[in-house]
């Protein structure tokens, strides 16, 4: 019988954020996988636990997949971390639970922190609906073609930002968005120098390009204005009864089917349709 995947949520900045449960799959797994062994090792002093650690990162999915699979078909439960938030969101770790799922191996998600929910809920921007867009890439040709694709989008938006790369982002989205839509600035959440910056993107553009920023940032960008719908006429009705009617439909069906499509009042339409038979 093969053994477990736990993904166990850290801290993304906070280690009261640190669940009893959490620390419950780090105890009882056999092994950890470790975005960084250097950083993860820094928690399990925290729990006060010791365990075995092997890497898994970005750079070493095609050997290291394997590897920990391998070990949970025999029977071996695994603990997978990243160094801050969620494994398998913007993560490498989408590849590993993959592959288990593949395998029949089972996947156990522990909620806890997540960056991207966390920012959204306190950004004050709609959150009924929303993308998760990850991080933007360096090149700028690139960005700005995965910008462009998201011009109409009307969910809000959520991006990972390092600070090396804030200024650049933030003046491509103002360019491709618009320079007053609104945009929530996150920075260092639920760390000691947390920062929630309310304004618009070419507000937060200016402001970054003259001050240097810190810290990590999650963009939470507002979705666009959704578009008007044309206002449709008793001559688009009447033209569309035409088509369906060359179709072979009768004038009833026509009526009914042109109704419908359009949002007309079929009584109303079929009343015109009879006038001009």
């Amino acid at each position: 019988m093969s053994g477990i995947l736990y993904l166990v949520p850290t801290p993304i900045g906070n280690l009261g954020d640190i669940s009893q449960r959490m620390a419950e799959a780090l105890e009882q797994a056999d092994f950890i996988a470790a975005e960084d062994t250097r950083v993860s090792v820094k928690l399990l002093n925290h729990l006060g636990l010791k365990k075995q650690m092997v890497s898994y990162h970005r750079h070493n999915t095609e050997t290291g997949g394997p590897a920990i699979l391998e070990r949970l078909l025999a029977g071996e439960s695994c603990a997978l971390v990243t160094d801050a938030g969620m494994p398998a969101i913007s993560d490498p770790g989408e590849e590993l639970v993959a592959l288990c799922a593949a395998h029949g191996v089972t996947v156990t998600p522990i909620p806890g922190p997540c960056a991207l929910v966390t920012a959204l809920a306190a950004s004050g921007q709609p959150t009924g609906r929303f993308t998760f867009e990850g991080f933007l890439a360096m090149n700028k040709k690139n960005r700005r073609r995965h910008l462009e694709s998201l011009r109409v989008e009307e969910r809000t938006m959520i991006f990972y930002e390092a600070p090396h790369k804030l200024a650049a982002t933030l003046t491509d989205l103002a360019e491709v968005f618009g320079r007053e839509r609104p945009v929530s600035l996150c920075r260092e959440l639920s760390k000691l120098h947390e920062e929630i910056r309310r304004t618009t993107l070419g507000e937060a553009a200016d402001h970054y390009a003259q001050n240097p920023p810190k810290g990590e940032f999650v963009l939470v960008v507002r979705g666009s204005e959704p578009a008007e719908e044309p206002e449709v006429s008793a001559e688009d009705g009447l033209e569309r009864v035409r088509l369906l009617r060359e179709e072979g439909l009768s004038l009833r069906d026509a009526v009914k089917r042109a109704a419908k499509e359009l949002g007309l009042s079929r009584n109303e339409l079929y009343s015109m349709a009879l006038n001009q038979e």
